[in-house]
């Protein structure tokens, strides 16, 4: 199907701000679970500086970037019914992993940071929410591949695929680890535009170990595609291959940029290529929100509904935009990293008790 028959009605439309949702989660929630797993794998003689670092991004904005996941399950449910019903139901088990690693990694944190005088709950808690931090995004990026892989069937409004082939199987597995992966390289990307010295050379490093790994598991992810997910694969060549040297492109500069060290650069085109990542995977797979059984048209409530959503939303954008952005521009204008000025609300205690995983 050529980009030309795509229809642009009421459904697409609705569809279009769901996606927004999704990139947006994935460029600020990915960059939270991404600190985390830095977190998990800080080491040499900055580990505690780095764990103390990453602890000061997330702790002004702790926990905001969900409410972006919130919104596309909440727009799903309202929006595209059966959707909803098919992706609770196939996806049960690890929907429901997902949830509580959200809520262990959100109560991880803030727990972690008050545990000044106990080290070895400091150690547990830090352990908990590095480790929620890596299942998370993998267990996200998985049912996504579950949902492109033409995996979950539906048959006469019921889900007839098993609980677990649709997520155990080799795409979604594969899109399970580039998710995470695309969550450390953002993470670490960003790390590199909020410190300086020798903390940013520590993320400068991992940023680049990072882009290399997520480009070979995107050159990884093409074959598979082609033997387990063929609606993708030929969605791909059919309407979104002018995105892939786009996606090849940024990929480049981003790894040029983090390279050269002009990390403002690196983080617009690191932001970008997840953009572009996402955008192609739905363009990839239209018509389809559930391949291969569920349409946007098909799948899509009443106009009325849509029609009701869609101005309840626009309201609502109105005051939770201009929220966020006076929340960022608040506690991220300024590099709290090198202020110090959030060290206390991210629980900062001397140097032998910060809080982190067992050293």
């Amino acid at each position: 199907m050529p980009p030309e028959d795509i229809v642009l009605d009421l459904p697409f439309l609705v569809g279009a701000i769901l996606l927004i949702g999704i990139v947006l989660y994935g460029v600020t929630g990915g960059a939270d679970f991404g600190g985390g797993i830095w977190d998990l794998l800080a080491s040499g003689k900055r580990a505690r500086e780095q764990r103390l670092e990453i602890a000061r991004a997330i702790g002004p904005i702790w926990e905001a970037n969900h409410v972006w996941l919130i919104f596309v399950i909440v727009l799903t449910f309202s929006c595209f019914p059966p959707v909803f019903a098919a992706l609770s139901t196939a996806l049960y088990v690890p929907l429901s992993l997902i949830l509580a690693g959200i809520t262990l990694r959100g109560g991880a944190f803030i727990f972690r940071a008050y545990a000044h005088d106990v080290i070895h709950a400091q150690r547990n808690w830090g352990a908990v929410f590095a480790i929620s931090s890596v299942i998370t995004p993998v267990l996200l990026g998985m049912c996504a591949g579950a949902v492109a892989s033409g995996n979950i069937r539906i048959v006469d409004g019921e889900v007839t695929s098993s609980y677990w082939t649709t997520w155990l199987s080799p795409f979604p597995i594969v899109i399970g680890l580039l998710a995470l992966t695309s969550c450390a390289f953002l993470a670490a990307v960003y790390l590199c535009v909020e410190t300086t010295g020798e903390l940013q050379e520590d993320f400068r490093k991992r940023a680049l170990g990072a882009v290399v790994v997520f480009a070979a598991l995107g050159t990884v992810a093409l074959p598979v595609a082609w033997r387990d997910a063929p609606q993708i694969w030929n969605g791909m060549w059919d309407r979104a291959w002018p995105l892939i040297p786009v996606a090849v492109g940024l990929g480049l500069v981003t790894l040029a940029a983090v390279w050269t060290r002009r990390f403002k650069l690196a983080r617009a085109a690191a932001i970008a290529e997840v953009v572009v990542m996402i955008g192609g995977w739905a363009l990839a797979q239209y018509p389809y929100l559930v391949v291969s059984d569920l349409t946007y048209d098909g799948a899509a409530a009443s106009s009325a509904m849509l029609r009701v959503n869609l101005v309840i939303y626009g309201l609502g954008a109105v005051i939770l935009v201009p929220s966020l952005v006076l929340l960022f521009a608040l506690f991220k204008g300024q590099n709290p990293a090198m202020t110090g000025e959030f060290g206390a609300s991210t629980g900062e205690i001397d140097a032998d008790h910060r809080p982190g995983p067992a050293q």
